[in-house]
């Protein structure tokens, strides 16, 4: 299933797999990235470099409103459950609705994949993607997997 959304312009956003490798997607990765590492300390950045999502285990997706990038999403196969990895709307798209669109690839893929819950790890001075995981049905929840007790990162899950 792929999951569009039309813009008041009757312009097409659609959320397809994509490469983390093409070069729009492995620029609005490391944008991404560049503002994790502002943002937080290096030992509070749990981000997957371009080789790192390039695995059969991970679902990669990608926004797009034509032939401009808007935003990445993937989904890492965790076993019993999906974890929400490279959640990315470039700036000049944000309020456009991407995020939501990925989410719901995401969820859609982890669903027919059979995951029992999505989980998800997040910085705690992101905000807006704390309301977007909370529109979504996530709870906060501990720290899971590999994952540390960092101060800076906010976990969250939901049940499928």
């Amino acid at each position: 299933m792929q999951y569009k959304k039309h813009s008041t312009v009757g312009v097409t956003i659609k959320v397809i797999p994509g490469d983390p490798r093409a070069p729009d997607a492995t620029a609005l990765l490391m944008q991404s990235h560049a503002l994790m590492e502002e943002l937080f300390p290096p030992e509070d950045n749990f981000y997957l470099d371009i080789g790192d999502l390039c695995v059969p285990e991970i679902s990669f997706f990608v926004a797009r409103e034509g032939d401009q990038l808007l935003g990445t999403g993937a989904l890492a196969d965790k076993g019993d459950y999906g974890e929400v990895k490279s959640m990315f709307v470039s700036p000049e798209a944000r309020g456009k609705g991407v995020g939501e669109l990925l989410l719901a690839q995401i969820e859609v893929t982890a669903r027919t994949k059979g995951y029992a819950a999505l989980k998800l790890e997040t910085g705690d001075v992101l905000h807006a993607a704390h309301r977007l995981y909370e529109r979504a049905g996530f709870a906060k929840c501990g720290p899971f997997g590999d994952y540390p007790a960092a101060n800076s990162s906010v976990f969250m899950t939901k049940k499928l």
